[in-house]
């Protein structure tokens, strides 16, 4: 596959008019070779003199290196939020089934009726530093929010398409821009959602009724949309706000081919070599479960199950984007969200199996995070104050994830330091079959300084004595952290 370059500046040689003049052998020289001279100087440098790059190919030593960081966070957050957040899930006064941002589509709504969500959309609410204030609380090392969901609105003062949230809504200010400033202040990683679809450009649908599938009347014009809308876009927010994190999502439309996928994977780590890239900018995921039918074929740095968790550990990069309730973008009426224990629970849960939770806020229209979103998160940063070195910055164990249903593990990395997280009260005697403590090593429960009485043997395993003061003290625990020096067994 040819690389994507920039192209290369080209300067004009101009042409020299000169009088006429009778023959002179030594000036007519002098002439040529100074004409020549100028014209080398001036020749634009040869394609083969440039360095070219094949991403898709990268060392396994380079792809470790750039994935460090977002294997070592472990924990994000998920921010749907656009035009839908206006009429969150009721249209014409009918609730509209299926999640808050598909509701253009769920509810059929012409792309001119739609248009009017996005001129009423005006956020004045919102503040960057409150938001990236309680990812920082949560615990969360890198957010992803949605720069251009499949809508087709942009959360940010692009240049390409005036259908933007400066140009077109009355709120006027970029939304990017100040949540990008306010994120890496706290040392938070800042990611784009981008839809590679998109139901308000005419190129990139059928009609004005867009189609989930666009298996009737594909768009012959897709290709257009892609080379001149799409990839200026983002070329725009990658450069404009130094993404650490591109999540791509809408690429099972067949206009879309797999050839596009490692075209433009090519092109995003050209404008940035270190950016991570998820696995929805090509073909290759299998539905919600999100690995690749073939990681050696399909481009994408990690997979990307939904709603759901991988039912084993996997050796390959992978994470779990997941809602607190029902729907991604803000639906008024969804009402079933997960409860604190669960969300925890869950993060436990994947970071044991070696992945990443990606877990979703959905904003109001007005620029508010649900209070059920903020209560839980904070509750999730409770928990992590005290446990977090369990999750981050931790791998898999080599022999198995977990114990049973109600206990799992996790290692700090490039260390002898093993952690049990048990999902439920330990009680007086906490049994573990799968770690050997080091000789004269303590064992200690995170937020709790004393070290615990433990023995261990080959037949009876590591049992760690619990007191029962302690206990009493444990009733409102969600998860309890037992760390470990010693080896796998």
């Amino acid at each position: 596959m040819k690389n994507q370059l920039l192209p290369l500046k080209k300067i004009n040689t101009q042409l020299l008019y000169l009088p006429k003049m009778k023959k002179q052998p030594f000036f007519t020289l002098s002439l040529l070779l100074l004409f020549a001279l100028f014209s080398s100087c001036n020749e634009p440098k040869k394609k083969e003199q440039v360095q070219q790059i094949d991403y898709l190919n990268e060392s396994r030593t380079d792809f470790d290196k750039r994935m460090k960081w977002w294997r070592d966070a472990r924990f994000g957050m998920f921010i749907h939020w656009g035009p839908y957040a206006v009429p969150a899930g009721i249209h014409n006064g009918k609730k509209v089934k299926g999640i808050g941002e598909w509701i253009m589509i769920k509810g059929n709504i012409p792309i001119k009726d739609y248009e009017n969500y996005s001129r009423a959309f005006n956020p004045t609410s919102f503040d960057a530093d409150k938001w990236a204030e309680l990812m920082k609380n949560a615990g969360m090392k890198y957010v992803v929010i949605t720069s251009k969901h499949h809508d087709g609105f942009a959360l940010w003062d692009s240049k390409v398409s005036d259908y933007n949230i400066v140009d077109f809504s009355p709120y006027g200010k970029d939304i990017l821009k100040a949540l990008s400033k306010a994120c890496k202040s706290r040392g938070i990683k800042f990611g784009l959602y981008h839809s590679i679809l998109d139901w308000h450009h005419p190129n990139a649908q059928s009609n004005d009724a867009p189609r989930y599938e666009y298996k009737e009347n594909p768009n012959p014009k897709f290709p257009d949309y892609y080379e001149n809308y799409l990839k200026p876009q983002l070329r725009e927010i990658i450069e404009t706000y130094d993404a650490d994190i591109l999540w791509f999502d809408g690429e099972w439309i067949p206009e879309f081919t797999h050839e596009m996928g490692l075209e433009l994977y090519q092109y995003v780590r050209t404008l940035k070599p270190d950016i991570i890239i998820n696995n929805r900018v090509d073909k290759g995921r299998q539905g919600m479960k999100g690995m690749n039918k073939d990681d050696k074929k399909y481009a994408g740095d990690f997979g990307t199950p939904e709603q759901e968790i991988l039912e084993g550990a996997s050796d390959l990069d992978w994470e779990s984007c997941m809602t607190m309730n029902d729907t991604w973008g803000f639906k008024s009426y969804d009402k079933n969200w997960k409860s604190g224990e669960v969300l925890i629970h869950n993060l436990i849960d994947i970071a044991a199996k070696g992945g990443n939770y990606l877990l979703n806020v959905g904003p109001t229209a007005e620029g508010l995070i649900p209070q059920p979103s903020v209560e839980r998160l904070e509750k999730m940063g409770e928990w992590l104050e005290v446990n977090g070195e369990v999750i981050y910055e931790t791998e898999k164990l080599k022999s198995t994830y977990k114990q049973g249903e109600k206990i799992r593990f996790t290692k700090k990395k490039n260390s002898d330091i093993y952690y049990a997280i048990s999902l439920e009260n330990p009680g007086e005697e906490f049994v573990i079959n799968h770690i050997k403590p080091k000789d004269g090593s303590e064992i200690i429960m995170l937020g709790h300084e004393e070290p615990l009485e433990w023995s261990f043997s080959v037949d009876e395993g590591l049992k760690i004595k619990i007191p029962i003061i302690l206990l009493e003290t444990l009733n409102e625990k969600i998860a309890w952290s037992f760390k470990i020096i010693g080896q796998e067994i």
